[in-house]
């Protein structure tokens, strides 16, 4: 390590052996229970590293390891709101440390502290019904209203409809990503993620600049079941990256919690498998309260729209159709949901309901509401 860069000797080694590719999380641990810290580990020398039995790429970067990167590491943590901690830090969150594979370092921006918080984690599909949304927006702000931190991903959906409910009622959220924090994904988001950072934190275990690849999102799911007392899911389709949430929180000794749905949605299909494989069947955020024994469950559950959109498709349909279509969801909705949801008059809402009941999209329930129609394989 050149000595005339001023790094923060320390910090800097971490920073170099993390960016270490091929090491991971687990063997980050392994060589630094071996060989001694990160200084240690880059100081052991050719023949030291490679009796470890590294892998050719990991052996030939720790012996001439990217300090230019690890400069630009310490130069954004040196930023107003910025921080970087590592796996001993007395910062790091207490909670995520108990897991096997605990990110070394992670990169906040934020207030940090916020990950001592006690943190509950909702997640569900990018894609959800109205009442989807409704359900994770509620429970965040019935949760957050109670003093816990939501965690999400700040994914579309049931990720951004979870922050925004915390948001509402000035709690703390933290949204975890599958990137670096010197870009927001997705990039829709950037109003969302500097909310975020104000009254929370964002927060990455990958190195700046590392791009938002698919085989990230599991890694960054570890994170937020890691850092949460429990994982609620809300809608997810059988294949959900959420499911893999669920099933890393188990693994992790964290309660997980189902919201289940029609058996004619296929977005209820994942909670269901959840529920099957002993997730905790829950219908309100106060049954959240009462399991993990947080707070007094007296709150009731506020169910709200945001303003994230969501695309339905349905041959044959015009716009106006398929956004009645799309607010309907599959559970019973009144008709004054319905014109609240979409905003056009009662006239047309009526009108358009007619039609997708003649074309079998629609059928109208007990009680004068409405439900859509599926059709199960």
């Amino acid at each position: 390590m050149p000595g005339a860069s001023q790094l923060a000797d320390e910090l800097a080694y971490w920073l170099a052996l993390h960016r270490a590719p091929g090491l991971g999380a687990i063997g980050f641990r392994r060589l630094t229970e071996r060989l001694g810290p990160p200084q240690a580990v880059l100081k052991a020398g050719q023949d030291v590293l490679r009796a470890v039995g590294l892998s050719a790429a990991t052996l030939q970067f720790l012996l001439a390891p990217d300090w230019a990167a690890v400069e630009r590491d310490l130069a954004w943590a040196a930023q107003p709101g910025h921080g970087i901690l590592t796996l001993i830090d007395a910062a790091y969150p207490p909670q995520l440390r108990e897991i096997a594979d605990a990110p070394p370092v992670l990169f906040v921006r934020g207030n940090p502290g916020l990950l001592h918080a006690a943190q509950v984690a909702i997640v569900g599909s990018r894609r959800p019904s109205d009442t989807g949304r409704e359900i994770a927006y509620g429970f965040a702000k019935t949760l957050a209203g109670q003093g816990l931190t939501i965690t999400s991903g700040m994914a579309y959906g049931i990720d951004a409809a979870a922050h925004l409910g915390a948001l509402a009622v000035a709690g703390g959220t933290i949204a975890v990503l599958g990137n670096g924090l010197d870009r927001i994904y997705p990039a829709r988001h950037g109003k969302l993620a500097a909310r975020i950072a104000e009254a929370g934190a964002l927060v990455s275990e990958f190195p700046l600049g590392t791009p938002p690849l698919a085989a990230h999102f599991p890694y960054r799911n570890r994170i937020i079941s890691g850092l949460s007392l429990g994982v609620i899911v809300v809608e997810a389709g059988q294949r959900s990256g959420s499911l893999i949430s669920a099933r890393l929180a188990a693994d992790q000794g964290r309660e997980v919690f189902a919201v289940p749905g029609s058996i004619f949605n296929p977005l209820a299909r994942g909670c269901h498998a959840l529920i099957r494989d002993g997730a905790m069947l829950i219908e309100s955020a106060i049954e959240v309260l009462e399991v993990l024994r947080f707070a007094d469950a007296g709150a009731s559950l506020q169910c709200h729209t945001d303003e994230c959109g969501v695309a339905m498709n349905a041959d044959g349909l015009d716009a106006d159709q398929r956004r009645v279509l799309g607010a309907l969801g599959y559970e019973p909705v009144s008709f004054d949901t319905l014109v609240e949801r979409t905003g056009l008059t009662a006239e047309s809402v009526s009108s358009m309901l007619l039609v997708l009941e003649l074309r079998g999209y629609v059928s109208l329930a007990t009680g004068g509401f409405y439900c859509r129609v599926g059709k199960r394989g």
